[in-house]
């Protein structure tokens, strides 16, 4: 598995070993109702608990380890990326420990407390426009002037095995997991989970989730070749509009076992649900996962597939900015459900 793929279970481990001191072991959280629902047992892994916000901090906690010489004269003269938010805030994070200056390139639509999280962990915000080729021009543009190390948010093989740790502890902290469901962008996380949990437990699926309106992943795994969006997708699940590239790819094309599409309507719907039933403050992008465990197409997974570990990505809410809850509203299927 080394030799076809940007990174191996071995570089996984490694990532765990660097970041375990500086990142929390999240929770796993249950719901009965949500059990209920479903028919089945999930299992909530709670990365809007780590630090920043959101499980991001682990691939680039792992990446900046790599670039640390053994003097500070040897320090990187700055750290740059692009990001719609949880990743830009990671590296802001990470570099100030590390007292790096930081540039982080930002899509102008990018939800506003993202934004201002990035400038409050003291990182230089530039504006690009939403394509990925406006955000990899402006990034390479800033790079020529700073001098920066590019640190990519999905495709740096260092970030995929940081974020690969996730499944590791998942294993752990769920032993008789059947699955896990993974929201899906530019696929760092869904294809680090992959590498590991085929390495420890080939029998346990990975599922990836994604936004109908940007299903590059479900394109790419139908026609058996990258895909990229062919337009700027729209979508209230920020997180997760980049596309699959060609460093996840091959490792999504082969360890993948589904990846299944949700709409708009669907991750509202699933959002709003995990505000209110389990009291917790998820992004819409996490709520992409639940959503696909929700629908109907996850319904013609096998019954045996019983216990189901969803990874709740993240928790960066606007919250000045919610004007589509009541657009979420519709017959709740846990009104006749006992709690």
């Amino acid at each position: 598995m080394c030799a076809q793929y940007c990174i191996s279970f071995a570089d996984v481990e490694k990532a765990l070993n660097n970041i375990q001191d500086f990142i929390h072991l999240t929770p796993v959280l249950t719901s009965s109702i949500l059990n209920q629902v479903t028919g089945r047992n999930l299992f909530f892994k709670c990365e809007l608990f780590q630090k920043t916000g959101s499980f991001k901090i682990r691939g680039v906690l792992n990446a900046i380890k790599g670039l640390m010489p053994a003097t500070s004269e040897q320090k990187p003269k700055a750290v740059v990326t692009h990001s719609s938010g949880n990743h830009g805030q990671a590296l802001a994070y990470t570099a100030k420990l590390e007292g790096i200056p930081a540039y982080i390139v930002v899509p102008q639509t990018a939800p506003n407390c993202k934004k201002m999280a990035i400038q409050a962990y003291g990182a230089s915000i530039v504006y690009s426009e939403q394509s990925d080729e406006s955000r990899e021009n402006v990034t390479r543009r800033i790079m020529e002037e700073t001098e920066g190390i590019m640190i990519h948010p999905n495709q740096e093989p260092a970030v995929i095995a940081g974020q690969g740790t996730i499944a590791m502890e998942v294993l752990n902290q769920v032993p008789l997991v059947d699955a896990l469901v993974v929201p899906v962008g530019g696929g760092g996380m869904v294809a680090g989970i992959a590498i590991t949990v085929k390495a420890l437990r080939p029998s346990v699926k990975v599922y990836a989730a994604e936004p109908l309106n940007a299903d590059d992943c479900y394109q790419s795994k139908l026609k058996g070749e990258l895909t990229p969006n062919p337009y700027p997708p729209e979508t209230i699940a920020d997180g997760v509009k980049s596309s699959i590239g060609s460093n996840t790819w091959p490792i999504i094309r082969d360890l993948v076992d589904d990846v299944f599409t949700v709409t708009e309507d669907e991750i509202k719907y699933a959002t709003q649900l995990v505000w209110e039933r389990m009291k917790l403050l998820i992004e819409p992008t996490a709520g992409v996962g639940v959503a696909a465990v929700l629908s109907q197409h996850f319904q013609t997974v096998s019954p045996e597939v019983k216990n189901i570990c969803i990874v709740l990505s993240g928790g960066n809410v606007d919250l000045t900015s919610i004007t589509w809850v009541k657009q979420a509203e519709r017959a709740a299927p846990y009104q006749s459900v006992s709690v």
